[in-house]
């Protein structure tokens, strides 16, 4: 199959999957919650945007050459798609997280000043909590080992492809 052979691609799709899983002993050595949810989650330890677009880059300069216009393309969105995991992105989760407090804040100050307590009354039906996802975004030290992952992918994929004649 040709798509085997493709090793800019097989490279970048490699280093999506091995950072996202790597998340998991990452979060548990770093003292941090920990659950399988992190393999499939946005943002922590290492950025998978940056693995993807380092293994891609580096991928395209072991095969094409540093000179390459491939290289000089994805480069570009190597950097854009970098920037925005660290900027946008991690804006709207640090945006999440302020409207988590509000919401929570608002919902206790209603709680006090109705007196609405479960247990004197049983006809309220429970509050729906409103929970916005948090972690979205990536903090630059993500990013950098990102960055070093994707490199590190690469080089072992393609170890890995001349080894078997790929």
């Amino acid at each position: 199959m040709a798509i085997l052979s493709n090793f800019p691609l097989i490279a970048a799709l490699t280093a999506i999957i091995f950072a996202q899983l790597i998340k998991i002993p990452v979060a548990f050595l770093l003292q941090r919650k920990t659950t399988w949810g992190l393999a499939t989650s946005t943002g922590g330890m290492p950025s998978s945007h940056s693995a993807s677009v380092s293994a891609l880059i580096t991928a395209l300069a072991l095969q094409e050459g540093v000179n390459s216009p491939f290289v000089a393309i994805a480069s570009t969105f190597g950097m854009i798609v970098m920037f925005d995991s660290m900027g946008v992105r991690r804006q709207s989760g640090e945006q999440g997280i302020l409207l988590n407090h509000l919401i929570l804040d608002f919902q206790n100050l209603s709680n006090k000043v109705l007196r609405i307590t479960h247990e004197s009354d049983t006809t309220k039906s429970p509050q729906k909590e409103t929970h916005l996802k948090e972690y979205l975004g990536h903090k630059p030290i993500e990013v950098f080992f990102g960055i070093l992952t994707g490199i590190g992918v690469a080089f072992v994929i393609r170890k890995i492809l001349i080894t078997f004649g790929l």
